[in-house]
Protein backbone atom coordinates (compact mmCIF):
# COMPACT_ATOMS: atom_id res chain seq x y z
CA UNK A 1 0.00 0.00 0.00
CA UNK A 2 1.28 3.46 -0.92
CA UNK A 3 2.17 5.97 1.80
CA UNK A 4 0.31 9.25 2.20
CA UNK A 5 3.27 11.09 0.68
CA UNK A 6 3.30 8.81 -2.39
CA UNK A 7 -0.44 9.31 -2.90
CA UNK A 8 -0.08 13.11 -2.74
CA UNK A 9 2.88 13.07 -5.16
CA UNK A 10 0.85 11.01 -7.68
CA UNK A 11 -1.80 13.76 -7.93
CA UNK A 12 -1.06 16.74 -10.25
CA UNK A 13 -0.83 19.49 -7.65
CA UNK A 14 -1.63 22.49 -9.86
CA UNK A 15 -4.19 23.29 -12.51
CA UNK A 16 -7.53 24.10 -10.83
CA UNK A 17 -7.38 27.58 -9.25
CA UNK A 18 -4.01 26.68 -7.72
CA UNK A 19 -5.33 23.35 -6.40
CA UNK A 20 -4.76 19.73 -7.49
CA UNK A 21 -6.38 18.93 -10.82
CA UNK A 22 -8.23 16.09 -9.11
CA UNK A 23 -10.36 18.69 -7.32
CA UNK A 24 -11.81 19.61 -10.73
CA UNK A 25 -12.90 15.99 -11.24
CA UNK A 26 -14.45 15.68 -7.78
CA UNK A 27 -16.05 19.15 -7.94
CA UNK A 28 -18.04 18.35 -11.07
CA UNK A 29 -18.80 14.77 -10.00
CA UNK A 30 -20.32 16.04 -6.75
CA UNK A 31 -22.01 18.93 -8.57
CA UNK A 32 -23.91 16.53 -10.80
CA UNK A 33 -24.60 14.04 -8.00
CA UNK A 34 -26.16 16.80 -5.89
CA UNK A 35 -28.00 18.08 -8.98
CA UNK A 36 -29.59 14.66 -9.42
CA UNK A 37 -30.38 14.20 -5.71
CA UNK A 38 -31.84 17.64 -4.99
CA UNK A 39 -33.61 17.76 -8.35
CA UNK A 40 -35.38 14.50 -7.56
CA UNK A 41 -36.10 15.59 -3.98
CA UNK A 42 -37.65 18.87 -5.17
CA UNK A 43 -40.53 17.04 -6.87
CA UNK A 44 -40.66 13.67 -5.05
CA UNK A 45 -43.14 14.78 -2.37
CA UNK A 46 -45.49 16.24 -4.97
CA UNK A 47 -45.21 13.08 -7.09
CA UNK A 48 -46.29 10.99 -4.10
CA UNK A 49 -49.37 12.99 -3.04
CA UNK A 50 -50.59 14.48 -6.34
CA UNK A 51 -53.62 12.62 -7.68
CA UNK A 52 -53.35 10.07 -10.48
CA UNK A 53 -54.92 12.47 -12.99
CA UNK A 54 -52.11 14.92 -12.14
CA UNK A 55 -49.43 12.31 -12.85
CA UNK A 56 -48.82 11.43 -9.19
CA UNK A 57 -49.36 8.34 -7.03
CA UNK A 58 -52.30 9.70 -5.04
CA UNK A 59 -50.92 8.86 -1.58
CA UNK A 60 -52.30 10.52 1.55
CA UNK A 61 -50.30 13.65 2.32
CA UNK A 62 -49.38 12.50 5.84
CA UNK A 63 -48.09 9.20 4.41
CA UNK A 64 -46.10 11.00 1.71
CA UNK A 65 -44.58 13.32 4.35
CA UNK A 66 -43.59 10.35 6.50
CA UNK A 67 -42.02 8.48 3.55
CA UNK A 68 -39.94 11.58 2.69
CA UNK A 69 -38.59 11.73 6.25
CA UNK A 70 -37.76 8.00 6.36
CA UNK A 71 -36.08 8.27 2.96
CA UNK A 72 -33.86 11.13 4.17
CA UNK A 73 -33.02 9.23 7.35
CA UNK A 74 -31.98 6.07 5.52
CA UNK A 75 -29.85 8.08 3.07
CA UNK A 76 -27.74 9.33 5.99
CA UNK A 77 -27.69 5.98 7.79
CA UNK A 78 -26.41 4.24 4.66
CA UNK A 79 -23.19 6.28 4.81
CA UNK A 80 -21.97 3.98 7.59
CA UNK A 81 -22.17 1.02 5.20
CA UNK A 82 -20.48 3.02 2.42
CA UNK A 83 -17.56 3.89 4.67
CA UNK A 84 -17.09 0.26 5.70
CA UNK A 85 -17.12 -0.97 2.08
CA UNK A 86 -14.51 1.61 1.07
CA UNK A 87 -12.27 0.92 4.07
CA UNK A 88 -12.43 -2.87 3.92
CA UNK A 89 -13.28 -3.92 0.35
CA UNK A 90 -13.07 -1.55 -2.61
CA UNK A 91 -11.27 1.69 -1.78
CA UNK A 92 -12.98 5.05 -2.18
CA UNK A 93 -12.81 5.64 -5.96
CA UNK A 94 -14.43 2.30 -6.86
CA UNK A 95 -17.02 2.76 -4.13
CA UNK A 96 -17.86 6.24 -5.46
CA UNK A 97 -18.25 4.87 -9.00
CA UNK A 98 -20.56 2.02 -7.98
CA UNK A 99 -22.53 4.45 -5.81
CA UNK A 100 -23.06 6.72 -8.81
CA UNK A 101 -24.28 3.76 -10.88
CA UNK A 102 -26.81 2.83 -8.17
CA UNK A 103 -28.05 6.44 -7.89
CA UNK A 104 -28.49 6.69 -11.66
CA UNK A 105 -30.43 3.40 -11.77
CA UNK A 106 -32.69 4.72 -9.01
CA UNK A 107 -33.50 7.84 -11.00
CA UNK A 108 -34.01 5.78 -14.16
CA UNK A 109 -36.54 3.63 -12.29
CA UNK A 110 -38.42 6.76 -11.23
CA UNK A 111 -38.40 8.07 -14.80
CA UNK A 112 -40.41 5.04 -15.94
CA UNK A 113 -44.17 4.83 -15.39
CA UNK A 114 -44.88 2.68 -12.35
CA UNK A 115 -46.64 2.51 -9.02
CA UNK A 116 -45.66 2.48 -5.38
CA UNK A 117 -43.44 -0.60 -5.79
CA UNK A 118 -41.36 1.18 -8.45
CA UNK A 119 -41.02 4.14 -6.08
CA UNK A 120 -39.65 1.95 -3.28
CA UNK A 121 -37.25 0.12 -5.63
CA UNK A 122 -35.87 3.44 -6.90
CA UNK A 123 -35.52 4.73 -3.33
CA UNK A 124 -33.57 1.61 -2.35
CA UNK A 125 -31.10 2.17 -5.21
CA UNK A 126 -30.66 5.88 -4.34
CA UNK A 127 -30.26 5.18 -0.61
CA UNK A 128 -27.57 2.56 -1.26
CA UNK A 129 -25.88 4.65 -3.94
CA UNK A 130 -25.76 7.82 -1.88
CA UNK A 131 -24.35 5.85 1.06
CA UNK A 132 -21.57 4.55 -1.18
CA UNK A 133 -20.78 7.88 -2.86
CA UNK A 134 -21.42 10.72 -0.41
CA UNK A 135 -18.96 10.03 2.45
CA UNK A 136 -16.23 8.62 0.22
CA UNK A 137 -15.94 11.38 -2.35
CA UNK A 138 -15.13 13.78 0.51
CA UNK A 139 -12.41 11.39 1.69
CA UNK A 140 -10.76 11.49 -1.74
CA UNK A 141 -10.61 15.30 -1.55
CA UNK A 142 -8.65 14.99 1.71
CA UNK A 143 -6.25 12.41 0.25
CA UNK A 144 -5.01 14.83 -2.41
CA UNK A 145 -3.46 17.16 0.17
CA UNK A 146 -0.72 16.56 2.71
CA UNK A 147 -1.71 17.13 6.34
CA UNK A 148 0.19 20.45 6.51
CA UNK A 149 -0.91 21.77 3.08
CA UNK A 150 -2.28 25.28 3.65
CA UNK A 151 -4.61 24.85 0.63
CA UNK A 152 -6.54 22.04 2.35
CA UNK A 153 -9.37 24.10 3.92
CA UNK A 154 -9.66 26.21 0.78
CA UNK A 155 -9.95 23.03 -1.31
CA UNK A 156 -12.83 21.76 0.81
CA UNK A 157 -14.51 25.16 0.52
CA UNK A 158 -14.34 24.96 -3.29
CA UNK A 159 -15.68 21.40 -3.15
CA UNK A 160 -18.50 22.57 -0.85
CA UNK A 161 -19.42 25.24 -3.40
CA UNK A 162 -19.87 22.48 -5.98
CA UNK A 163 -22.37 20.78 -3.67
CA UNK A 164 -24.41 23.93 -3.20
CA UNK A 165 -24.27 25.01 -6.84
CA UNK A 166 -25.73 21.65 -7.91
CA UNK A 167 -28.35 21.85 -5.14
CA UNK A 168 -29.27 25.42 -6.18
CA UNK A 169 -29.72 24.79 -9.91
CA UNK A 170 -31.51 21.42 -9.68
CA UNK A 171 -34.92 22.51 -8.30
CA UNK A 172 -35.10 25.32 -10.87
CA UNK A 173 -34.64 22.90 -13.78
CA UNK A 174 -36.00 19.57 -12.56
CA UNK A 175 -38.76 21.25 -10.53
CA UNK A 176 -40.01 23.27 -13.49
CA UNK A 177 -40.03 20.34 -15.91
CA UNK A 178 -41.39 17.86 -13.38
CA UNK A 179 -44.30 20.02 -12.25
CA UNK A 180 -45.11 21.85 -15.49
CA UNK A 181 -44.69 18.96 -17.91
CA UNK A 182 -44.22 15.48 -16.48
CA UNK A 183 -42.87 14.02 -13.25
CA UNK A 184 -41.12 11.13 -15.00
CA UNK A 185 -39.37 13.50 -17.40
CA UNK A 186 -38.09 15.44 -14.38
CA UNK A 187 -36.75 12.26 -12.77
CA UNK A 188 -35.17 11.36 -16.12
CA UNK A 189 -33.26 14.66 -16.13
CA UNK A 190 -32.00 13.84 -12.64
CA UNK A 191 -30.73 10.51 -14.03
CA UNK A 192 -28.94 12.35 -16.85
CA UNK A 193 -27.32 14.60 -14.25
CA UNK A 194 -25.85 11.60 -12.42
CA UNK A 195 -24.73 10.09 -15.74
CA UNK A 196 -22.83 13.30 -16.53
CA UNK A 197 -21.19 13.12 -13.12
CA UNK A 198 -20.07 9.54 -13.76
CA UNK A 199 -18.71 10.42 -17.21
CA UNK A 200 -16.68 13.32 -15.77
CA UNK A 201 -15.39 11.07 -12.99
CA UNK A 202 -14.31 8.22 -15.29
CA UNK A 203 -12.71 10.46 -17.94
CA UNK A 204 -10.66 12.47 -15.45
CA UNK A 205 -10.02 9.89 -12.70
CA UNK A 206 -6.88 8.25 -14.05
CA UNK A 207 -5.30 11.48 -15.28
CA UNK A 208 -6.09 13.77 -12.35
CA UNK A 209 -6.59 11.64 -9.22
CA UNK A 210 -3.42 9.57 -9.37
CA UNK A 211 -3.38 7.07 -6.50
CA UNK A 212 -5.91 8.99 -4.40
CA UNK A 213 -8.72 6.68 -3.37
CA UNK A 214 -7.27 3.66 -5.14
CA UNK A 215 -6.09 1.76 -2.05
CA UNK A 216 -8.08 -0.17 0.53
CA UNK A 217 -6.81 1.17 3.89
CA UNK A 218 -7.92 -1.73 6.08
CA UNK A 219 -8.56 -4.71 3.77
CA UNK A 220 -10.23 -7.88 4.90
CA UNK A 221 -7.77 -10.77 4.86
CA UNK A 222 -8.44 -13.36 2.16
CA UNK A 223 -8.90 -16.02 4.83
CA UNK A 224 -11.70 -13.97 6.41
CA UNK A 225 -13.48 -12.85 3.23
CA UNK A 226 -15.39 -16.06 2.56
CA UNK A 227 -16.62 -16.21 6.16
CA UNK A 228 -17.71 -12.54 6.24
CA UNK A 229 -19.31 -12.59 2.80
CA UNK A 230 -21.12 -15.80 3.68
CA UNK A 231 -22.58 -14.28 6.82
CA UNK A 232 -23.57 -11.09 4.99
CA UNK A 233 -25.24 -13.10 2.23
CA UNK A 234 -27.17 -15.20 4.74
CA UNK A 235 -28.27 -12.09 6.65
CA UNK A 236 -29.37 -10.33 3.44
CA UNK A 237 -31.35 -13.34 2.20
CA UNK A 238 -32.96 -13.75 5.61
CA UNK A 239 -33.98 -10.07 5.69
CA UNK A 240 -35.43 -10.30 2.17
CA UNK A 241 -37.39 -13.47 2.96
CA UNK A 242 -38.72 -12.15 6.27
CA UNK A 243 -39.57 -8.80 4.67
CA UNK A 244 -41.41 -10.51 1.79
CA UNK A 245 -43.43 -12.67 4.19
CA UNK A 246 -44.31 -9.72 6.43
CA UNK A 247 -45.38 -7.60 3.44
CA UNK A 248 -47.48 -10.40 1.93
CA UNK A 249 -49.23 -11.07 5.25
CA UNK A 250 -49.94 -7.36 5.75
CA UNK A 251 -47.83 -7.09 8.91
CA UNK A 252 -45.18 -4.82 7.39
CA UNK A 253 -47.12 -1.74 6.37
CA UNK A 254 -45.69 1.67 5.51
CA UNK A 255 -46.60 2.90 9.00
CA UNK A 256 -44.92 -0.07 10.69
CA UNK A 257 -41.76 0.40 8.62
CA UNK A 258 -41.55 4.12 9.40
CA UNK A 259 -41.97 3.33 13.09
CA UNK A 260 -39.08 0.81 12.93
CA UNK A 261 -36.83 3.42 11.30
CA UNK A 262 -37.88 6.00 13.91
CA UNK A 263 -36.93 3.61 16.72
CA UNK A 264 -33.58 2.85 15.06
CA UNK A 265 -32.93 6.60 14.84
CA UNK A 266 -32.88 6.69 18.64
CA UNK A 267 -31.40 3.26 19.39
CA UNK A 268 -28.35 3.41 17.06
CA UNK A 269 -26.79 6.64 18.43
CA UNK A 270 -27.59 5.51 21.99
CA UNK A 271 -25.59 2.32 21.41
CA UNK A 272 -22.75 4.38 19.91
CA UNK A 273 -22.51 6.56 23.02
CA UNK A 274 -22.67 3.62 25.45
CA UNK A 275 -19.98 1.65 23.60
CA UNK A 276 -17.62 4.64 23.36
CA UNK A 277 -18.08 5.66 26.99
CA UNK A 278 -17.68 2.18 28.46
CA UNK A 279 -14.79 1.10 26.23
CA UNK A 280 -11.48 0.33 27.94
CA UNK A 281 -9.80 2.20 25.06
CA UNK A 282 -11.46 5.47 26.15
CA UNK A 283 -9.46 7.30 28.84
CA UNK A 284 -10.88 9.60 31.54
CA UNK A 285 -10.55 12.81 29.53
CA UNK A 286 -12.17 11.18 26.51
CA UNK A 287 -15.05 9.86 28.65
CA UNK A 288 -15.69 13.41 29.84
CA UNK A 289 -15.67 14.67 26.24
CA UNK A 290 -18.16 11.95 25.24
CA UNK A 291 -20.49 13.27 27.96
CA UNK A 292 -19.98 16.82 26.64
CA UNK A 293 -20.87 15.62 23.14
CA UNK A 294 -24.30 14.24 24.19
CA UNK A 295 -26.09 17.63 24.64
CA UNK A 296 -24.47 18.86 21.41
CA UNK A 297 -25.75 15.75 19.61
CA UNK A 298 -29.29 16.26 20.94
CA UNK A 299 -29.20 19.94 19.97
CA UNK A 300 -28.05 19.10 16.45
CA UNK A 301 -30.83 16.52 16.18
CA UNK A 302 -33.44 19.14 17.09
CA UNK A 303 -31.92 21.57 14.61
CA UNK A 304 -31.98 19.09 11.71
CA UNK A 305 -35.52 18.03 12.62
CA UNK A 306 -36.55 21.59 11.73
CA UNK A 307 -34.14 22.19 8.83
CA UNK A 308 -35.06 18.97 6.99
CA UNK A 309 -38.75 19.85 7.09
CA UNK A 310 -37.93 22.42 4.45
CA UNK A 311 -38.25 19.63 1.86
CA UNK A 312 -41.39 18.19 3.50
CA UNK A 313 -43.73 20.50 5.43
CA UNK A 314 -42.50 23.76 3.89
CA UNK A 315 -42.61 22.11 0.45
CA UNK A 316 -46.26 21.22 1.08
CA UNK A 317 -46.83 24.76 2.40
CA UNK A 318 -45.32 26.19 -0.79
CA UNK A 319 -47.69 24.06 -2.89
CA UNK A 320 -50.93 24.57 -0.96
CA UNK A 321 -50.69 27.67 1.25
CA UNK A 322 -48.61 30.09 -0.82
CA UNK A 323 -49.64 32.60 -3.45
CA UNK A 324 -47.25 31.67 -6.25
CA UNK A 325 -48.02 34.68 -8.46
CA UNK A 326 -45.77 37.72 -8.35
CA UNK A 327 -47.33 40.25 -10.67
CA UNK A 328 -47.87 38.43 -13.97
CA UNK A 329 -45.21 35.84 -13.11
CA UNK A 330 -46.04 32.42 -11.65
CA UNK A 331 -43.34 30.60 -9.71
CA UNK A 332 -43.05 26.86 -9.12
CA UNK A 333 -43.37 25.54 -5.55
CA UNK A 334 -40.27 23.41 -6.20
CA UNK A 335 -38.15 26.55 -6.61
CA UNK A 336 -38.23 27.22 -2.86
CA UNK A 337 -35.86 24.23 -2.47
CA UNK A 338 -33.17 26.38 -4.12
CA UNK A 339 -33.29 28.95 -1.31
CA UNK A 340 -31.21 26.94 1.17
CA UNK A 341 -28.15 26.45 -1.08
CA UNK A 342 -28.52 29.99 -2.46
CA UNK A 343 -28.36 31.51 1.04
CA UNK A 344 -25.44 29.24 2.00
CA UNK A 345 -23.45 30.33 -1.07
CA UNK A 346 -24.16 33.99 -0.25
CA UNK A 347 -23.70 33.97 3.54
CA UNK A 348 -21.05 31.29 4.25
CA UNK A 349 -18.12 33.61 3.32
CA UNK A 350 -19.48 36.19 5.80
CA UNK A 351 -19.37 33.67 8.64
CA UNK A 352 -15.90 32.50 7.63
CA UNK A 353 -14.71 36.13 7.80
CA UNK A 354 -16.57 36.75 11.08
CA UNK A 355 -14.95 33.87 12.99
CA UNK A 356 -11.49 34.92 11.84
CA UNK A 357 -12.24 38.54 12.78
CA UNK A 358 -13.52 37.62 16.26
CA UNK A 359 -10.70 35.13 16.89
CA UNK A 360 -10.65 34.36 20.64
CA UNK A 361 -13.72 36.56 21.22
CA UNK A 362 -16.04 34.31 19.20
CA UNK A 363 -18.73 32.34 21.10
CA UNK A 364 -17.82 28.88 22.38
CA UNK A 365 -19.10 25.80 20.56
CA UNK A 366 -22.08 25.18 22.93
CA UNK A 367 -23.12 28.84 22.57
CA UNK A 368 -22.89 28.67 18.77
CA UNK A 369 -25.12 25.57 18.90
CA UNK A 370 -27.55 27.45 21.15
CA UNK A 371 -27.69 30.38 18.71
CA UNK A 372 -28.19 27.92 15.84
CA UNK A 373 -31.20 26.44 17.65
CA UNK A 374 -32.55 29.94 18.29
CA UNK A 375 -32.57 30.75 14.57
CA UNK A 376 -34.05 27.33 13.71
CA UNK A 377 -36.84 27.86 16.24
CA UNK A 378 -37.54 31.35 14.88
CA UNK A 379 -37.73 29.94 11.34
CA UNK A 380 -40.79 27.97 12.47
CA UNK A 381 -42.26 30.61 14.77
CA UNK A 382 -42.43 33.19 11.96
CA UNK A 383 -44.67 30.75 10.07
CA UNK A 384 -47.32 31.30 12.76
CA UNK A 385 -47.72 34.97 11.76
CA UNK A 386 -49.42 34.55 8.35
CA UNK A 387 -51.86 31.98 9.77
CA UNK A 388 -52.65 34.30 12.69
CA UNK A 389 -53.10 37.36 10.45
CA UNK A 390 -54.92 35.86 7.47
CA UNK A 391 -56.24 32.48 8.63
CA UNK A 392 -55.37 29.06 7.24
CA UNK A 393 -57.60 29.17 4.17
CA UNK A 394 -56.02 32.21 2.53
CA UNK A 395 -52.95 31.98 0.30
CA UNK A 396 -50.04 33.94 1.79
CA UNK A 397 -47.06 35.83 0.40
CA UNK A 398 -44.09 33.68 -0.68
CA UNK A 399 -41.81 36.00 1.29
CA UNK A 400 -42.81 34.24 4.53
CA UNK A 401 -41.16 31.08 3.19
CA UNK A 402 -38.14 33.07 2.03
CA UNK A 403 -37.76 34.47 5.56
CA UNK A 404 -38.12 31.01 7.12
CA UNK A 405 -35.45 29.49 4.87
CA UNK A 406 -33.16 32.45 5.50
CA UNK A 407 -33.39 32.09 9.29
CA UNK A 408 -32.72 28.35 9.27
CA UNK A 409 -29.66 28.85 7.03
CA UNK A 410 -28.25 31.33 9.58
CA UNK A 411 -28.73 28.58 12.16
CA UNK A 412 -27.12 25.99 9.90
CA UNK A 413 -24.00 28.11 9.42
CA UNK A 414 -23.75 28.56 13.19
CA UNK A 415 -24.13 24.85 13.90
CA UNK A 416 -23.20 22.56 10.99
CA UNK A 417 -19.55 23.51 10.20
CA UNK A 418 -18.88 23.95 13.93
CA UNK A 419 -20.38 20.51 14.59
CA UNK A 420 -18.05 18.87 12.09
CA UNK A 421 -15.06 20.58 13.67
CA UNK A 422 -15.91 19.82 17.30
CA UNK A 423 -16.71 16.20 16.46
CA UNK A 424 -13.13 15.62 15.32
CA UNK A 425 -11.85 17.27 18.52
CA UNK A 426 -14.09 15.48 21.03
CA UNK A 427 -13.81 12.04 19.40
CA UNK A 428 -12.02 9.36 21.48
CA UNK A 429 -8.82 8.28 19.73
CA UNK A 430 -10.02 4.71 19.26
CA UNK A 431 -13.34 5.86 17.77
CA UNK A 432 -12.30 8.79 15.56
CA UNK A 433 -13.96 7.60 12.32
CA UNK A 434 -17.02 6.22 14.09
CA UNK A 435 -17.59 9.50 15.91
CA UNK A 436 -17.74 11.28 12.55
CA UNK A 437 -20.38 8.74 11.51
CA UNK A 438 -22.16 9.64 14.74
CA UNK A 439 -22.26 13.30 13.68
CA UNK A 440 -24.03 12.37 10.43
CA UNK A 441 -26.47 10.35 12.51
CA UNK A 442 -27.72 13.64 14.01
CA UNK A 443 -29.43 14.21 10.66
CA UNK A 444 -30.51 10.58 10.24
CA UNK A 445 -31.99 10.47 13.74
CA UNK A 446 -33.74 13.81 13.25
CA UNK A 447 -35.43 12.62 10.07
CA UNK A 448 -36.29 9.28 11.66
CA UNK A 449 -38.16 11.17 14.39
CA UNK A 450 -39.67 13.46 11.75
CA UNK A 451 -41.26 10.39 10.17
CA UNK A 452 -43.70 10.43 13.08
CA UNK A 453 -43.83 14.20 13.67
CA UNK A 454 -44.71 15.27 10.09
CA UNK A 455 -47.86 13.12 10.19
CA UNK A 456 -49.29 15.65 12.64
CA UNK A 457 -49.19 18.61 10.25
CA UNK A 458 -52.23 19.98 8.49
CA UNK A 459 -53.04 23.55 7.40
CA UNK A 460 -55.77 23.69 10.06
CA UNK A 461 -53.38 23.09 12.97
CA UNK A 462 -50.28 24.82 11.60
CA UNK A 463 -50.19 27.47 14.36
CA UNK A 464 -49.88 24.73 16.98
CA UNK A 465 -47.51 22.66 14.80
CA UNK A 466 -45.04 25.45 14.04
CA UNK A 467 -45.44 26.96 17.50
CA UNK A 468 -44.74 23.80 19.50
CA UNK A 469 -41.74 22.66 17.43
CA UNK A 470 -40.27 26.17 17.24
CA UNK A 471 -40.85 26.64 20.96
CA UNK A 472 -39.10 23.35 21.81
CA UNK A 473 -36.05 24.48 19.80
CA UNK A 474 -35.95 27.80 21.68
CA UNK A 475 -36.21 26.10 25.09
CA UNK A 476 -33.45 23.59 24.31
CA UNK A 477 -31.30 26.40 22.89
CA UNK A 478 -31.82 28.44 26.07
CA UNK A 479 -30.90 25.48 28.30
CA UNK A 480 -27.81 24.83 26.21
CA UNK A 481 -26.77 28.47 26.52
CA UNK A 482 -27.30 28.47 30.30
CA UNK A 483 -25.31 25.27 30.80
CA UNK A 484 -22.62 26.17 28.22
CA UNK A 485 -19.92 26.66 30.86
CA UNK A 486 -20.56 23.22 32.39
CA UNK A 487 -20.38 21.60 28.94
CA UNK A 488 -17.13 23.47 28.24
CA UNK A 489 -15.68 22.08 31.48
CA UNK A 490 -16.57 18.55 30.36
CA UNK A 491 -14.77 19.21 27.05
CA UNK A 492 -11.47 19.20 28.99
CA UNK A 493 -9.60 22.00 27.26
CA UNK A 494 -11.27 21.68 23.83
CA UNK A 495 -12.49 25.09 22.68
Amino acid sequence: MATREEIVKSVPQKGFFGHPKGLLSLFFTEFWERFSYYGMRAILLYYMYYELNQGGLGLEQSTANSIMAVYGSLVYMSGIIGGWIADRLLGTTKTVFYGGIAIMLGHVALSLPGGINTLFISMAFIIIGTGLLKPNISSIVGEMYSDNDIRRDSGFSIFYMGINMGAFIAPLIVGTIGLNYNFHLGFGIAAVGMLLGLIVFMITKKKYLGLAGSYVPNPIAKSERKKIFGRLAIALVAILIIGFILIQTGVMTINVFTMIVSILGIVIPTIYFIVMYRSAKTNADEKSRVLAYIPLFISAMVFWAIAEQGAIILAQYADQRTDLTIGSWTISPAWFQSLNPLFIIAIAPVFAWLWVRLAERQPSTPKKFALGLFFAGMSFLVMIIPAYLYGTETLVSPYWLVLSFFLVVIGELLLSPVGLSVTTKLAPGAFAAQTMSLWFLTNASAQAINAQVVKLYSPENEIIYFGVIGGIALVIGLLLYLFASKIENLMRGIR
